[in-house]
């Protein structure tokens, strides 16, 4: 364990985990196996990216593999000239893979679509030519608001054909969210559709959809509407300025749309994320740099071979659907699996289901959804044959120890390596992660940078820490798939991402350094284990706690399947910890299961970290990216009056656990 300095450095005091090596097996099979490769991208870097520049075709060499004469605006692959669309799928069809299947595509009720490249190609050629019948031009900003459906990635395919970026909104986001971002990108055009299903019932979509219209400053020039429900439609009659997206594809059948060549540095899309103001940031991905991470990353980390059938069980509204179901995959030339609907609808056993059916060969999926499986129990995966499965991936936030075994174990059958994945939408790909035909595997811990990643734990002083202790994540040296800006603030971009542990008046690249808010600790083989973000911090008694660690050990009780911490204002520690429990079901919920939780956590961590509070709950309250709301359980906590839940999946389960703590 480490114990605190006194100076309100962030402690770190789990216990270190065991390792799991991959199997011999898949080591001689792995596209990456020799250990080599990380002095290799040291002792050559930045030449070193050269590698994943090389998994692209390029309508013209580039000149530099970095530019960073103006950091932090580092350019990359400057003076190369490329088109995403024409990597992802002319390449393909031109090199004899037309035949090849790109999408496999299941719907919620089990109505299925096959996409081969050649018919993802015709596609995007044709809705490409309908965009510049529309108006749209290059550099235009398109927004597709559109769910977990086929013409989603055809639409992104054919903005980036003709060098329109696109902005992809989370179907779940609000008509308010939706507007808020067509205003800021200075987005004329709109793809959409009229509806989709959620567990099983018809939402209304394109209601939602006009509602957002309606709030865009600007005017919008013209709307796409795909016809995803059919009979189970609203009845909704297209405006004048809409059209039908099967149309359009009708009255340009046959069409062909040479692909735009794009600079490197030409923007390729806008995702907008979360920000500490409250308003959203345009995230600035370029084609050059990003495409080659991401084609890089899905060929390394992720192991893809294009004979695969490969499945990331994101949404394409978020970054990692973007880069692991489209880009990177898609590139690569493989078989990419789309899925429209929830794990659990209408059995437990769908996901496993459609692993057996499509005989995934890799599965990429997020903590979330693996502590649920866990609540679920064995017996829905065990009814399916999994032996197809070959590597096993995690995203989107710390994975606590137990869930990672049981992953490892009851999906994996030991067999699987398991790729824990530090990122962030600004990072465009993964950052921290073991290569799965290389390193050993330690549940909880993402593992070392990815050969070429400068990623530090460091203290608030900016200087290293020692082996076993906790710090401050940083980055000291660009990378290819990294944000260039955000959309017209490039102060903002400044201040939210390199002030922190940057000389910002220097022009030395070396002076600068990307600081992504997270808590970290490194061991002594320089396996990063990330503590969640710096905000997710319980003070208790002047001890700095990272919130993943104190949930890992709960989790970590035997009958508990998932978590969540928070600090609660208390009269004498300053801050508490509250703590809100899911079971595993047929778990009792009573007075020796809360001592056991409170023990797990003193033997794991200390009595510094002892629960003062512990709350059985059904849920915890969600954002329908998975992600959880703390904030409302620390307002629960305080006693405090609520604030917003619209941005919830499961708003009513707030006002539940409100009710059981004003009952304790």
């Amino acid at each position: 364990m480490v114990e605190s300095d006194g100076d309100g450095e962030l402690e770190a005091r789990l216990v270190e985990q065991e390792e799991f090596e991959p199997s011999a097996e898949f080591v001689e099979q792995a596209n990456i196996s020799d250990p080599k490769i990380y002095d290799e991208f040291e002792e050559n870097w930045p030449g070193c990216w050269e590698q994943a520049a090389a998994l692209l075709d390029w309508d013209s060499p580039y000149e530099d593999v970095l530019d960073d004469s103006n950091p932090p605006f580092y350019k990359w692959f400057t003076g190369g000239k490329l088109n995403a669309s024409y990597n992802c799928l002319d390449r393909h069809v031109e090199n004899g893979d037309k035949n090849r299947v790109a999408i496999k595509w299941e719907g919620e009720h089990g109505d299925t679509r096959t996409y081969t490249y050649q018919d993802l190609y015709r596609e995007a050629n044709e809705f490409a030519a309908a965009l510049r019948d529309l108006g749209v031009e290059e550099d235009d900003v398109v927004t597709l608001y559109m769910p977990m459906i086929p013409e989603l990635p055809i639409a992104m395919l054919a903005c980036a054909r003709i060098g329109a970026p696109h902005s992809v909104v989370f179907a779940g986001f609000s008509a308010e969210a939706l507007a808020t971002r067509m205003n800021s990108a200075d987005s004329r055009f709109l793809v959409t559709c009229d509806g989709y299903y959620r567990r099983g019932d018809p939402l209304d979509h394109l209601d939602k959809a006009n509602e957002g219209l309606d709030g865009v400053d600007h005017g919008v020039d013209a709307a796409v509407v795909v016809d995803r429900l059919g009979d189970d439609g609203f009845g909704h009659d297209l405006r004048g300025n809409q059209h039908d997206w099967d149309d359009l594809l009708d009255e340009h059948s046959g069409d062909r749309v040479d692909p735009v060549q794009r600079d490197a540095e030409d923007m390729l899309f806008l995702m907008y994320t979360s920000g500490t103001t409250g308003q959203p940031k345009g995230v600035k991905h370029t084609t050059g740099g990003y495409l080659s991470y991401a084609a890089w990353t899905s060929h390394a980390v992720l192991d893809i071979e294009k004979e695969d059938t490969y499945w990331c069980a994101a949404d394409i509204g978020w970054i990692t659907g973007h880069s692991y179901i489209v880009y990177g995959p898609l590139a690569l030339g493989t078989t990419t699996v789309m899925y429209e609907g929830t794990p659990d609808y209408p059995n437990r056993s769908r996901l496993w289901e459609l692993v057996e059916k499509y005989s995934v060969d890799i599965f990429y999926t997020a903590p979330t959804a693996i502590r649920a499986f866990m609540k679920w129990g064995t017996q829905f995966p065990e009814r399916h044959d999994l032996s197809s499965l070959r590597l096993l991936g995690t995203v989107g936030e710390p994975i606590n120890p137990r869930a990672w075994k049981w992953y490892y174990k009851h999906i994996g059958d030991e067999e699987c390596p398991v790729v824990d994945t530090w990122w962030q939408t600004e990072t465009g790909g993964m950052m921290i992660t073991t290569l799965p035909g290389v390193g050993n595997m330690k549940p909880g811990s993402a593992g070392p940078p990815l050969p070429g990643v400068d990623a530090k734990v460091v203290d608030t002083g900016g200087e290293e820490v020692e082996a076993g202790r906790a710090g401050y994540l940083t980055v000291n040296k660009p990378w290819p798939g990294m944000l260039r800006t955000l959309y017209k603030n490039d102060e903002r971009f400044i201040d939210e991402y390199w002030r922190e542990y940057s000389d910002t008046d220097s022009d030395d690249p070396d002076d600068w350094v990307y600081f992504p808010e997270d808590g970290a600790k490194i061991d002594g083989d320089g396996y990063i284990t990330i503590l969640g973000r710096v905000d997710d911090v319980i003070n208790v008694s002047g001890h700095r706690l990272g919130t993943m660690e104190i949930e890992s050990a709960i989790v970590g009780v035997e009958g508990v399947a998932e978590a969540a911490v928070v600090g609660g204002k208390h009269d004498v520690k300053g801050e508490a910890v509250y703590a809100y429990v899911i079971t595993e079901e047929g778990q009792a919920e009573d007075d020796e299961m809360r001592d056991r939780i409170v023990q797990g956590v003193e033997d794991a961590i200390g009595p510094i970290a002892r629960p003062e509070q512990v709350l059985f709950t059904p849920e915890l309250p969600k954002t329908r990216s998975g992600k959880i709301m703390r904030r409302l359980l620390e307002e629960i906590a305080n006693g405090e009056e609520l604030g917003d839940t619209t941005t919830l999946r499961n708003p009513e389960i707030v006002e539940e656990i409100q009710r059981k703590a004003d009952a304790r």
